[in-house]
């Protein structure tokens, strides 16, 4: 007599192990969307359109918040700071651009070298660095090679770390 009893337990466990799912699942997705910002895709730009100037901002608080999204977010320094024969990141030299320490888990003849130099004089322009920072496309129209993680900024967050990059000093 104990057996049917043991089952309709073990089966009353089931039903609501399966009433949970759906709940769980759906909570994971909800903070997961709120966690990752979806980008619409780019709207293609058209020469002369006044809407795709950048005007980048230059005030302490936007250069602050680029500073943190550079270092604590994004982790530029990482691979575009040089490092000095400890391993540490050569604080006199940040961002100046550094040899490639990732390599490739197989050969890959187009594995860049170098990372370049982004900080105080970017190599591109305002408006290109924020097609970049929000879209992964370089000014050639092609994606960012690996290791460069192709990312996914909104505007106003590109345009802060185009700022900071900009207010970085380089020393000669």
């Amino acid at each position: 007599m104990n057996k049917p009893k043991r089952d309709a337990f073990a089966s009353a466990r089931l039903r609501a192990g399966r009433c949970l799912v759906l709940p769980v699942v759906l909570l994971s997705l909800v903070f997961l969307g709120a966690a990752v910002r979806i980008q619409p895709p780019p709207r293609p730009e058209k020469k002369g359109d006044r809407a795709s100037a950048v005007s980048v901002p230059s005030t302490p608080d936007e250069i602050e918040r680029g500073r943190y999204i550079v270092e604590n977010v994004a982790m530029c320094p990482q691979c575009h700071t040089p490092r000095l024969s400890n391993g540490q990141l050569d604080p006199n030299r940040t961002l100046d651009g550094a040899p490639e320490f990732f390599q490739p888990p197989s050969p890959d003849p187009d594995w860049p070298l170098q990372a370049p130099r982004i900080g105080g004089n970017p190599p591109a322009s305002d408006q290109d660095l924020v097609k970049l920072l929000t879209t992964g496309i370089w000014t050639d129209g092609r994606p960012l090679r690996l290791p460069m993680m192709p990312f996914r900024m909104n505007e106003s967050d590109a345009k802060a770390v185009v700022a900071y990059l900009k207010s970085v000093r380089q020393n000669p």
